[in-house]
């Protein structure tokens, strides 16, 4: 229900319309009266469903709806409850318009200075000295002004506001249009959540918006709740409530004790029916964004406000407060109730954003802070000398008295000083660090290939990944399983046997078991087309058990048609550490039956009978257990199969068992069969395995499955080979040789482990967490290790959180993973985490050639500038051309570079590394190389210029004297030579071959010759506010073969081998170890790094504009230390101490991993 937090669906509330009876439309309970029941909990939830409706079969009565069949499919009736109780929806906060925009973008501080500058000098240019004086003022400009060109002394100051606007406007535009992909994503997102719910007696999926008051809800585990309501039917069900109260322990829901379930909370296990008794606005979560202001929805609020408890308000504002910051970088959670992260840490400390700051972001922020101090330096400089200069100039050496009407006219110089010295500054600072356009491009066509990225910084750290930790089922395999072989009476069958080769009473057995103890979730549909597969809905392992139950001709619907799930007497629920389910029924004698299925090894040490020949029941030594495991399980398992045992028990009445001692009940069982079930490779992951290991990646899988199977699927997927030194072990090996003798967890232990550790079978969600925690911890290599993993189980959540990117499953997944992870993977297949590394890969070397690109640019137009002012009093080039040249930089170039398509020779090189620079000792070279070359072009134009080409020196000219030759052919020059090098900085590992795919970017080439046809303009016909003077056609072609040069110049550079230039410095490094604090602490604490720091000491002025990235982070400046987790707690701790709400079934996971082991 929260995840509708940014959807696009039109709103509009309509004021549930009053009947004469008081009750709203013709239904028998209201708005109010449901918002208010739902406000409470456990006993006193009960009481009130007494008083009022007696018990909740008489509220579904009111509400108009069946307890069995659900609502009916009449449109008229849905819109009916839509328009009275409100739609599963809570309205998005408006979108900011493009007017706003362009208002945060003019917020920049170097741009509000220069329009200060140009509104002076503006202001200035119309001033005119009283008549006789003014001859003693113009001699002070060196006198060449006639009346025309005094007059266009207003032209600079309007060329550089019109300029700045140009900045502005594509910058608000790059802004909204990011602003309108999130939305877009968003939606996606949403409308990729459905709930199943029964209507007109069948269960269907509908999207959550659809969900109406009175809708009858299957809950089952993993599932986020998208709407309040009250259990009618339940097994097992426990609820994790902790992203609205904050209590991470997990609460036991049942009709009797608590039946109340509300919205954005997690189903950890277990399964039930719920009837909707309020979605969107007036929902427990919809409340909390309303007060929050998120939805605008006055009407709703009134309703529903009125009896809320102050203690879980305070919470629910803190949680939302957090979201809706949270909201700037990351893209909104899944669903709004964000996966419950107000856990006890809350409760210690205010809650404040997580942050989000990826490793990039820090090198780009520092970098940047060191640009724009270098900027800054040389600007004032610059500054400085040009106003010296003057003075010195014009009192001193000319001895001039300062007359007070001329004052204006010397204003009017320094004016022009500053302005030159801001544009300086402007050219310096790169603003547009061009991640935003990079990364939105990135996500945007990372869709395309099936992954949804939910936090932006997830796929450039996936370009530095060296360990992806990946699951078995449905991401190497195709999650599209079936029952292959088959153990029954004694015999072993390879392929699925004829009903008559089974005893009937067997069969009986078999149909009985498979039918009642598989969630009723579960089913084989119809194929969608002729001639096509079944259609699996529900548990895939269980999909298939229904599907041998049909292959050996049984009909299992009429079994549970018999048995409806309202008659199942008590479920144990299958979860991680049981990995067995059981369900008990009543037989009509009074007298139990609990049928049990689960993972072979585990079941059969508690089978003390087996069904033998003709089916009778014989004894079930562990002899014969021993024997059956060599002949049976290991044999199917190295075919790659999942071995699943199915067992009953009878049960008498008399004495009633005790049906909260679980080990006693599911013991003594008597074995019927065995399956071995085939999930086959995807064809298409081998290959991906492939590239990944030559990318330099580490894959391992990790697996709830038995060894041997595991071991036979890795084989097939080429994640080990014959004859490597690798291992495979299952998890409680792990634990044992990881642990001290107190059963601590120790470091150094699993450091002999993981690097040649392939394959974790057995292993429990618990044993992923602490092998990516040890892989990530782990400081045995010098680079530390970046960690991919894959989940799809609510149990995975701890795992995903850790991990430095966390994939789940968009088709298997559960909510509760999807919340947790970094991407979602729409297709669930391995190979698109490939495609993940390469677009890292590519954003990565996109800013990379950004940079490249546009510090040699800096380079140059700071020297030139500066240099240019301090010998000649001037710039050569004009504040409005600076200006056009920073847009060619900064948006683009940005543009151009940041835009070119990831390609397979991305994944030919290793990961970078967290700390590499982003600027490398080859980019350097090239840096400087170009920046020589340019530099020895422009200054020998700027001192020989107008020699070589016979025309007047545009040296030393006066205030508001016309547009020279001289200079525009060093503009020009300029322009051209950035254009060509924008083609050289498409490489940056010195490559030849610079135009290689240029061709597959149409946005490159489009952007050059856009910018060349531009500059031809502007040269010829930009005058005045350009400082232009149109050029001859040889002229041109100097200009243009000066610029070529730039290409030659590129293949000479590239010649030179870096290694032998000792001189060159990396940069662009990530923060020094000591300036970041400790990666752990970074999860849960605010990691503030040195450049955040410089950026508040002394220069938050100026630099508050460096970099637009930064409106995308949420800078904080609290930090308050948290507990950091540490494995040296005693085991049941471990989990807790990862603050995650998906975690504490991994607590019990441990106690039975030391039981075992």
């Amino acid at each position: 229900m929260g995840d509708l937090g940014n959807s696009t669906v039109d709103f509009h509330p309509k004021k549930p319309g009053m009947d004469k009876g008081g009750h709203e439309g013709d239904f028998g309970v209201t708005v109010e009266e449901l918002c208010s029941l739902m406000e409470l909990r456990g006993a006193e939830a009960l009481q009130k469903i007494q008083e009022n409706y007696t018990d909740t079969e008489t509220l579904c009565h009111r509400l108009k709806t069946s307890p069995a069949d659900g609502l009916s499919d009449n449109p008229a009736d849905l819109e009916k409850r839509q328009q009275v109780f409100g739609m599963n929806f809570i309205p998005p906060k408006k979108a900011k318009t493009f007017l706003q925009l362009v208002w945060e973008a003019l917020q920049d501080v170097t741009l509000i200075i220069l329009e200060i500058a140009a509104i002076i000098s503006l202001g200035l240019s119309f001033y005119q000295p009283p008549g006789g004086d003014s001859e003693a003022c113009s001699n002070v400009s060196a006198g060449a002004e006639d009346e025309g060109e005094a007059e266009a002394g207003w032209i600079e100051g309007a060329a550089i506001l019109l300029s700045v606007l140009c900045v502005v406007l594509v910058t608000a535009f790059n802004d909204w249009s990011k602003e309108k992909q999130f939305r877009g994503l968003q939606s996606r997102i949403e409308q990729e959540q459905r709930f199943a719910v029964v209507r007109n007696g069948t269960v269907i999926q509908i999207p959550v918006a659809e969900m109406v008051v009175g809708d009858i809800a299957q809950v089952k585990y993993g599932d986020l709740l998208p709407a309040d309501g009250i259990l009618m039917q339940g097994n097992d069900l426990k609820i994790d409530e902790s992203s609205l109260t904050g209590e991470s322990d997990h609460v036991r829901k049942s009709i009797d004790k608590d039946p109340m379930l509300l919205s954005g909370t997690h189903v950890m296990e277990g399964s039930g029916k719920m009837v909707v008794t309020a979605v969107g606005v007036n929902s427990q979560t919809g409340i909390i964004f309303t007060l929050l202001g998120a939805g605008e929805v006055e009407e709703e609020k009134k309703d529903c406000k009125k009896g809320k408890q102050d203690g879980t308000l305070e919470n629910n504002q803190n949680k939302a407060k957090k979201q809706d910051e949270a909201v700037a970088m990351e893209m909104q959670p899944l669903k709004s109730a964000e996966g419950g992260e107000v856990e006890e840490k809350e409760k210690k400390k205010a809650s404040v954003p997580k942050k989000e700051k990826s490793v990039l972001q820090g090198k780009l922020t520092k970098l940047a802070v060191q640009i724009g101090k270098a900027g800054l330096v040389m600007s004032a400089i610059t500054v400085i000398i040009l106003m010296l200069y003057f003075v010195i100039e014009t009192f001193v050496i000319q001895g001039r008295a300062w007359l007070t009407e001329c004052t204006p006219i010397y204003v009017q110089y320094f004016v022009k000083f500053f302005i030159i010295g801001v544009t300086v500054l402007v050219v310096a600072v790169p603003e547009g660090l061009p991640l935003a356009v990079t990364i939105s491009l990135a996500y945007s066509k990372m869709m395309k290939d099936n992954n949804l990225v939910r936090h932006l910084d997830a796929c450039e750290t996936m370009g530095n990944a060296t360990a992806i930790c990946s699951d078995k089922t449905g991401t190497l395999t195709t999650n599209r399983m079936t029952v292959v072989q088959i153990y029954v009476e004694d015999q072993h069958f390879r392929d699925i046997p004829r009903p008559d080769q089974i005893n009937p009473k067997t069969l009986e057995l078999i149909t009985s078991a498979v039918a009642v103890n598989c969630a009723y979730t579960s089913n084989i549909m119809a194929a969608d087309k002729e001639g096509g597969l079944p259609k699996q809905v529900g548990n895939k392992t269980e999909c298939a058990l229904l599907g041998l139950v049909r292959d050996l001709k049984q009909d299992y619907p009429a079994v549970r048609e018999q048995i409806p799930e309202e008659k199942l007497y008590k479920v144990y629920t299958f979860n991680s550490v049981r990995k067995s389910m059981s369900t008990v029924i009543q037989m009509p004698d009074g007298s139990f039956r609990l049928y049990s299925k689960g993972a072979s090894e585990i079941l059969l040490k508690k089978c003390s009978f087996i069904l033998g020949r003709d089916g009778e029941t014989r004894a079930f030594r562990p002899q014969d257990k021993d024997e059956m495991v060599k002949k049976v399980i290991e044999p199917m398992a190295c075919d790659g199969l999942r071995t699943i045992c199915i067992a009953y028990r009878e049960l008498p009445a008399d004495p009633m068992p005790d049906w909260d001692n679980e080990t006693d009940i599911v013991s003594n069982l008597i074995c019927i069969t065995v399956v071995g079930i085939e999930d086959p490779v995807r064809p298409e992951v081998p290959e991906a395995i492939r590239k990944c290991q030559r990318a330099g990646i580490t894959v391992r899988m990790v697996t709830g499955d038995n060894i041997n199977t595991a071991r036979a699927i890795a084989a097939k997927c080429g994640i080990i080979h014959p004859g490597d030194d690798f291992l495979c072990m299952e998890g409680k090996d792990f634990n044992r040789r990881i642990r001290n003798e107190k059963g601590e967890i120790e470091q150094e232990r699993i450091d002999k482990i993981w690097p040649k550790l392939r394959v974790l079978a057995r292993s429990s969600p618990t044993d992923k967490h602490t092998l990516v925690k040890g892989i990530i911890d782990s400081t045995i290599v010098e680079q530390r290790q970046v960690v991919a993993v894959t989940g799809d189980g609510t149990n995975d959540g701890p795992a995903l959180k850790k991990a430095d990117v966390g994939f789940a499953m968009g088709i298997a997944g559960t909510d509760v993973a999807k919340e947790a992870s970094d991407i979602i993977l729409t297709d669930d297949n391995f190979s698109s985490i490939v495609k993940a590394v390469m677009w890292g890969r590519n954003v990565y070397d996109s800013i990379s050639k950004f940079l490249q690109f546009q510090l040699t640019v800096n380079v140059v137009a700071v020297i030139v500038a500066f240099t240019g002012a301090c010998i000649t009093q001037d710039s050569p080039l004009k504040a409005v051309q600076m200006l056009w040249v920073n847009l060619i930089m900064d948006t683009f170039a940005s543009l151009a570079l940041a835009t070119e398509p990831p390609t397979e020779a991305l994944l030919l090189r290793k990961p970078y590394g967290r700390n590499n620079p982003l600027i490398s000792r080859t980019m350097m070279k090239n840096i400087l190389g170009h920046a020589v070359y340019q530099l020895i072009i422009i200054f020998t134009l700027l001192f020989v210029g107008e020699k070589i080409f016979d025309i007047d020196s545009g040296r030393n000219a006066p205030l508001h004297s016309p547009p020279s030759e001289h200079y525009t052919i060093i503009f020009n020059t300029f322009v051209l030579m950035q254009l060509f090098n924008e083609i050289n900085a498409r490489k940056i590992h010195g490559e030849r071959n610079v135009f290689d795919g240029i061709f597959s970017n149409p946005i490159f080439c489009s952007i050059v010759l856009g910018t060349f046809a531009i500059q031809i303009v502007i040269v010829q016909f930009g005058g005045k506010p350009f400082s232009c003077s149109p050029l001859n056609v040889e002229q041109w072609l100097w200009c243009l073969f000066v610029g070529m040069g730039e290409l030659i110049w590129g293949q000479v550079i590239a010649s030179v081998p870096t290694h032998q230039l000792k001189f060159l410095k990396e940069a662009g490094h990530g923060p020094a170890p000591d300036e970041i604090m400790d990666e752990d602490l970074a999860e849960d604490e605010e990691e503030i790094d040195h450049a955040e720091r410089e950026l508040r000491r002394g220069q938050i002025l100026w630099f508050r504009g460096l970099n637009r990235i930064q409106t995308q982070v949420t800078f904080s400046l609290s930090h308050s230390p948290v507990c950091v987790m540490s494995f040296s707690l005693s085991p049941s701790h471990v989990v807790l101490s990862t603050a995650n709400a998906t975690c504490a079934p991994g607590s019990e996971s441990l106690h039975s991993v030391n039981g075992t082991s």
